[in-house]
C-alpha cells in the first residue's frame, strides 16, 4: 500500500476542528440558541490545558464539560478556547486547545465528532497490516468487499478494537 503523501487524515482533523471553533464563536456571538447544548471531552494530561489542580486531580486524563445554562466568559482563539464554569459553587476557569479535544457533542440535534487526541505533529496513523492469509502467491492483496451487518470482515479487512472494519481493497482500481 502507498503512502500518503497528502495527509488527508490531518486534513480532515483540521476541518473538525473547525467545526468545533466555529461553532464556539457562533455561541460567543449570538448565546446557545433554542435547546442546543455542547459536551466537549478533552484531554486533561495535554501539556496547554489550564485548569485548575483540584479539577486535574480529579480528572488526570480526561474531561467532558458541559455549556448550556452555567458557563461565562467564553473565548475562542485560534488554536483552542477559555471557559469559566462553576464547580461545586466555585468559578473556575479552564483553558482548551482544540487539539486535545477528543469528542464534542450536541445531543439536541443528535451531532457528535469523535477526534484523535495527538497534536497535528504527532499524527501518525498505523500502517494496515494484512491478515497473512490476505496475500495471494504472487504477493498482490486478495480482493475484499465490503462486510455485511452480523458477520465478520471480509478477506483483507480487519477489525479494529472497536469493532469497525477496514476494509479499502474494493475501492482500488484493478
Amino acid at each position: 500500500m502507498s503512502k500518503d503523501l497528502l495527509r488527508y487524515d490531518r486534513m480532515v482533523e483540521r476541518a473538525l476542528r473547525t467545526v468545533v471553533r466555529e461553532s464556539l464563536l457562533q455561541i460567543v456571538e449570538f448565546g446557545l440558541p433554542g435547546a442546543h447544548h455542547l459536551y466537549i471531552t478533552f484531554q486533561t494530561d495535554h501539556a496547554q490545558v489550564e485548569l485548575p489542580d483540584h479539577l486535574h486531580e480529579k480528572y488526570p486524563e480526561e474531561m467532558t464539560i458541559v455549556l448550556q445554562h452555567q458557563y461565562w466568559d467564553l473565548e475562542v482563539e485560534e488554536d483552542g478556547f477559555a471557559v469559566t464554569l462553576s464547580f461545586n459553587d466555585l468559578h473556575e476557569r479552564l483553558v482548551i486547545p482544540f487539539e486535545a479535544i477528543t469528542a464534542f457533542a450536541d445531543p439536541s440535534v443528535n451531532f457528535g465528532l469523535q477526534l484523535q487526541f495527538e497534536s497535528e505533529s504527532e499524527v501518525e496513523l498505523p500502517e494496515m497490516a494484512l491478515p497473512a492469509d490476505a496475500e495471494n502467491e504472487a504477493g498482490e492483496e486478495a480482493d475484499a468487499g465490503p462486510e455485511q451487518d452480523g458477520e465478520e470482515p471480509a478477506e483483507g479487512g480487519e477489525k479494529t478494537a472497536d469493532g469497525n472494519v477496514v476494509a479499502l481493497d474494493a475501492f482500488r482500481k484493478k
